[in-house]
């Protein structure tokens, strides 16, 4: 199963109605794609968007480039707010779109765990075509990401945590296997109609293109059905992917919909009064460790959600309460009524699934406590 990240976007209405939505974020590099790249928050401006007066894209220690408050901002200021043009996103499903053919054909072979690398394939494309609306943007890109799947090979073993090496294993063999469908693909495709410009596209731009993403997209609403769901939209936020996170924010973003105009528009909120030179920060996710390091290149120190994955295996708990001198006959032979307990916990039967989880925390997860209490119980 492919682990994926997630962030929480608010989506506001005239009639006051909330949504909530999923999204994920930033990851810090020193070096932009050109070494003086276009006036980001200029360019959103002149596109119709809004950008507080005092905010400043600014070298953050620990962090990179980031958005800072150059003068106090009172709460509840509107900090960004981007027209629907603005944002990057790339719908295959929109049968009424504009997008090459080729390109949608490529992103149907992705899987939808995997929306990430769809979204890149359209960054691949506006970062190859010259003249590109998103050019000035795609210049402020990081030129590399310290995610895992550029880690060199012992030092992704010296991670040794099963779970999360598999996980970067299974994102690398993916863009090897979707470099070789990419390549048969445009083989024969005619340079005018070629959707990177001929450019040669391997798993390294491949890698570059889904980390991006994944370390700066949102998944926003798309369009409205008759039942009142909406689309979900991966999207990339120029300038507002600039944020860094905290878990205890001093901003918030949210989509805001008028009765009298079905687009959307994407802003940024003060939650807090933000002091000067305080970084903009917004909740990335409440989410683990293994996912911060898969999508953003980081890990948190003391993250109240982190877990640790294990396998639930009889045999080491049978060895465990050997060496504390606990008899457990029932561990590796259960008896009927365990079994029924284990089959309801999906940890027996004809398709169990292993894995447990327990807090880093020192606290063990209620399956956890349930299997230790039931298997010590005698007949």
């Amino acid at each position: 199963m492919w682990r994926a990240s997630s962030r929480e976007v608010v989506t506001l209405s005239n009639s006051s109605i909330s949504h909530t939505l999923c999204r994920s974020l930033t990851c810090s590099a020193s070096s932009r794609i050109v070494p003086h790249p276009p006036d980001l928050l200029n360019w959103v401006r002149k596109e119709g968007g809004f950008v507080h007066h005092s905010l400043k894209i600014a070298h953050i220690p620990s962090y990179g480039l980031g958005l800072l408050a150059s003068h106090e901002i009172p709460q509840g200021s509107d900090l960004i707010v981007l027209p629907p043009h603005i944002p990057l996103k790339f719908d295959v499903f929109n049968h009424g779109s504009s997008y090459s053919p080729i390109l949608t054909d490529l992103a149907l072979h992705i899987p939808e765990e995997l929306w990430t690398m769809r979204l890149g394939l359209k960054l691949l494309q506006e970062r190859a075509r010259s003249g590109s609306f998103w050019w000035p943007y795609i210049n402020n890109l990081p030129d590399t990401y310290s995610v895992p799947i550029f880690f060199q090979r012992k030092d992704i073993l010296n991670l040794q945590y099963s779970p999360l090496i598999n996980q970067i294993n299974k994102r690398c063999r993916f863009l090897f296997d979707f470099e070789k469908q990419v390549k048969e693909i445009l083989a024969n495709v005619k340079p005018e109609n070629h959707p990177f410009g001929g450019q040669d596209i391997n798993a390294s731009s491949l890698g570059w293109a889904m980390s991006a993403v994944s370390s700066r997209a949102f998944r926003l609403h798309g369009d409205k059905h008759s039942d009142g769901v909406y689309d979900s939209v991966p999207t990339m936020l120029p300038l507002i992917d600039m944020c860094n996170h905290s878990f205890y924010p001093n901003a918030k973003i949210s989509q805001l919909q008028s009765l009298e105009d079905a687009k959307m528009l994407v802003k940024v909120v003060a939650e807090k009064h933000i002091n000067r030179d305080v970084p903009l920060e917004i909740n990335y996710g409440n989410m683990s460790n293994d996912l911060f390091l898969l999508d953003y290149g980081f890990v948190i120190s003391s993250n109240p959600y982190d877990t640790i994955e294990l396998k639930y295996d009889p045999h080491l708990l049978d060895a465990a309460s050997a060496a504390v001198g606990v008899d457990s006959p029932y561990i590796e032979s259960p008896a009927l009524w365990q079994l029924e307990i284990l089959s309801a916990l999906q940890l027996a039967g004809e398709s169990p699934s292993l894995k447990v989880y327990t807090s880093s925390f020192d606290c063990l997860s209620y399956n956890f406590v349930i299997i230790a209490r039931m298997l010590h119980q005698y007949v």
